[in-house]
């Protein structure tokens, strides 16, 4: 506009060819404001006031969480059928992605809350997500808790692998799960699998089997004595078993006599399984008997030899063992075929 005077260009610093350096920090540190009061020392500093329960600032190891981590962990608990989210009467399900959101977010904003509710589900592993809150007593419980019932996780593991070998060692010497110790354990059990369905001739052979026992067997220093009194403990051992079964027997009826108008089925008056169905019950009392035993529900069997027992504890010697006696087995069985064949081809030599 005329009359007006046209600003010149502002003064720029002249521009060096020299490289520029960064900034670096005054070592004596930041200097205070002159123009600013300085505070009284003499006054004491408020305490910082803590937040909401359950929200605590972000610190740097929050900020810097393994995102990997946080989401291993997130995904665990969306998982696991725990409730993320309050719903109403008839409001659709929350999808699994709509659950990892949710507590994505649970944990973002109430990572203490997170931890309260959800821990459960979490494993040592995930505890490094909330190293911001270590300060925290309640944190701290929680940490101690998730890491309480892992350590007896751990433990009950140990303790079943520790029985499994106990148990193979027990299949390998061939009495202790015996059809006849079994039977003397569990002797309802048995009738119930297995001893309802014998024939007539087959309890005769088995009465006689378990009186007689050893009786037939190398005698020692008693002879005939000594024959006569293992058949007379076999007798006695034999009655207690019936007695047993008996009361049991009597304690179960006792149970189920309300209960009428059951379907026929397995053990129902009449019932005549097939031999296939026999073999198939059998199989499942074994299996019944070796769950019993790994349970530690097996009255007979002395555990404190076996829980906490260092020597059970590798599983791969315990069955390397069954290995090495199994092929060793089967080279003596080769050795004895090929010894009877070559007498076999002596005699043919001989003859001819």
């Amino acid at each position: 506009m005329w009359g007006e005077i046209d600003p010149g260009p502002e003064s720029s610093p002249p521009v060096s060819d020299e490289p520029v350096a960064c900034r670096q920090p005054d070592p004596r540190g930041p200097q205070p404001d002159p123009r600013r009061p300085r505070p009284d020392p003499r006054r004491p500093r408020p305490d910082p006031q803590p937040g909401p329960r359950g929200t605590e600032p972000a610190s740097s190891c929050s900020a810097t969480a393994d995102p990997s981590s946080v989401c291993a962990m997130v995904e665990v608990v969306a998982v696991s059928g725990s409730q993320v989210k309050s719903q109403q009467v008839g409001e659709a399900e929350l999808t699994l992605t709509q659950r990892r959101e949710e507590l994505l977010g649970q944990y973002r904003t109430k990572p203490l809350v997170f931890l309260e509710r959800y821990q459960a589900h979490l494993k040592p592993q995930h505890l490094s997500s909330f190293c911001h809150l270590i300060s925290d007593p309640r944190a701290q419980y929680y940490c101690r808790e998730v890491r309480r019932r892992a350590a007896g996780r751990s433990n009950r593991t140990r303790v079943r692998n520790q029985r499994y070998a106990a148990l193979r060692e027990l299949q390998r010497e061939g009495q202790y799960f015996s059809e006849d110790q079994m039977r003397s354990r569990e002797p309802l059990l048995y009738e119930q699998y297995i001893g309802q369905y014998l024939t007539e001739e087959q309890l005769l052979h088995c009465s006689l089997e378990a009186m007689q026992g050893g009786a037939g067997e190398e005698r020692g220093p008693g002879g005939a004595e000594g024959g006569l009194a293992h058949l007379l403990l076999n007798s006695y051992q034999e009655r207690l078993i019936q007695s047993r079964l008996q009361e049991e027997q009597d304690r179960e009826e006792e149970a189920l006599e309300e209960e009428e108008g059951e379907e026929e089925g397995l053990g129902a008056e009449g019932y005549e399984p097939t031999p296939q169905e026999k073999a198939l019950l059998r199989d499942e009392f074994i299996t019944l008997m070796y769950q019993r035993f790994l349970d530690g529900h097996d009255k007979d069997f002395n555990y404190s030899e076996v829980d906490g027992n260092p020597d059970y504890d590798n599983l791969d010697i315990v069955n390397r063992d069954a290995e090495e006696k199994y092929f060793d087995e089967d080279d003596e069985e080769e050795e004895e075929e090929d010894e009877e064949e070559e007498e076999e081809e002596m005699t043919v030599v001989m003859m001819s």
